[in-house]
């Protein structure tokens, strides 16, 4: 007679820990979401009780993971992180979370102490994630404030896993942004940051220095996170900055890698907005030679370099180019349920990329729910729609594919007009 296999009914540290899958975040829907669950109607799927039950299966599943973050088993802390990144990224869980707030926070110390890459990595973006769903708030300070020296010990040791620190780099932007609220704090760790992208720097003779590919990238993550904040920063700071650190970010735009150029004009074109808001007058000396490095990189032909990294590249310095001379942007439409936001200048780009870094194929979600992100984002409080608005709106297959033909070809033929056509368009 065949012996039943025995089930475990436990979660935590006796069973072994699946990562939250695409089938659990699929449920993104307002009835699911915590904050909602009590004004948002079932009556008409029957569901209530069945809707019940998934919403304790779900908080069940959530304990297993907290509880597997202080396995013995790297593999099993390592699921049980992704996993709450997973449930963080693509649901609104305040509740639960701030009745966790502390097992969550020294499970990230931990992991983030004891643990080697990959599992210091998931714990950094774990603990992004958990300043993001609790706010700006006294408990997301309080998290912040125990895991700010941990960061930047890892950032300032060169020792340490390379990946750990690409992501420790980037965390410690975003949850600095959220979460501190000492502005000689947040130049600190600015300044944490300038010490990593300098090093970057070409010389004075024109040679870029030699930076394997790992390396690089901390020091791109480490220039996006500085970029960031200067979104916060006082007038004061900002000519301070202005008047350190334009003229020599330039040099960044001479480096082999594309993503670094690419972050660096980013950056230059964001300083020059900011640096207009402040003095619509603002006026700097290279000003022409910096349009021409710009210009170059907008036209590079290089062969040397590959094709997609030069189609990647002439796209962003066009926009940069266009900021530098004009002040202008690209504008860019983000619909969202019933909603939309409009991407209408650099420091909302830089913001909007920073947070969708963490959240994914969930920003659309948390721009719908999340208090927080839609503050930032000037969105007011959320709107509450019920299942049969949302599928009144609704507009079927054939007319969306109509709309977006049409879209697309008033689009073209404007671009048309103002982009040789010899230059490949068709990422868009």
């Amino acid at each position: 007679m065949p012996r039943t296999k025995k089930k475990n009914s436990r979660g935590g540290q006796h069973g072994a820990v699946q990562p939250f899958s695409d089938e659990d975040a699929s449920i993104e829907t307002l009835s699911h979401c915590s904050s909602f669950s009590d004004t948002t109607s079932v009556a008409d799927e029957g569901g209530e009780t069945s809707e019940d039950t998934a919403q304790e299966d779900f908080q069940y599943k959530l304990k297993g993971f907290i509880d597997s973050t202080v396995d013995k088993s790297a593999k099993t802390r390592q699921g049980a992180l992704d996993g709450l990144k997973t449930a963080m990224a693509t649901r609104i869980l305040y509740e639960f979370i701030s009745e966790r707030r502390m097992t969550i926070t020294d499970s990230i110390e931990r992991c983030l102490k004891k643990g080697k890459g990959e599992e210091q990595r998931a714990a950094a973006s774990l603990a992004c994630l958990l300043c993001i769903q609790l706010g700006s708030g006294i408990e997301s300070k309080e998290v912040f404030k125990t895991l700010k020296p941990i960061f930047k010990n890892i950032l300032a040791d060169g020792t340490a896993n390379i990946q750990a620190r690409q992501a420790v780099a980037t965390s410690l932007g975003l949850c600095t942004l959220v979460a501190e609220d000492d502005i000689f704090d947040v130049q600190a760790t600015m300044e944490c940051f300038e010490n990593l992208f300098t090093r970057s720097y070409a010389r004075a003779d024109g040679t870029c220095p030699s930076i394997n590919p790992q390396t690089s990238q901390l020091h791109i993550n480490a220039l996006l996170s500085w970029a960031l904040l200067l979104t916060i920063c006082s007038a004061n700071q900002l000519k301070d900055i202005l008047h350190k650190h334009l003229s020599k970010l330039q040099r960044l735009l001479e480096s082999d890698d594309v993503n670094m150029r690419i972050g660096a004009g980013e950056t230059i074109a964001l300083l020059f907005e900011l640096a207009r808001d402040i003095d619509p007058e603002f006026d700097f000396d290279g000003w022409d030679e910096l349009c021409e490095k710009l210009s170059a990189l907008a036209t590079d032909c290089n062969k040397h370099r590959a094709k997609t990294d030069k189609r990647k590249q002439r796209s962003v310095f066009r926009d940069v180019l266009k900021a530098v001379e004009e002040g202008d942007f690209q504008t860019e439409t983000i619909r969202f349920g019933t909603e939309r936001v409009t991407i209408d200048s650099w420091v909302r780009k830089r913001t909007y990329d920073a947070f969708r870094e963490f959240v994914g194929s969930g920003m659309n979600y948390h721009l719908q729910a999340n208090e927080f992100i839609r503050d930032v984002f000037e969105l007011g409080p959320p709107i509450l729609v019920d299942s049969a608005t949302m599928k009144a709106m609704k507009i079927s297959r054939f007319e969306r594919h109509l709309h977006n033909s049409a879209a697309f070809k008033a689009r073209t033929k404007a671009r048309s007009k103002f982009r040789d056509k010899r230059v490949d368009v068709g990422e868009f």
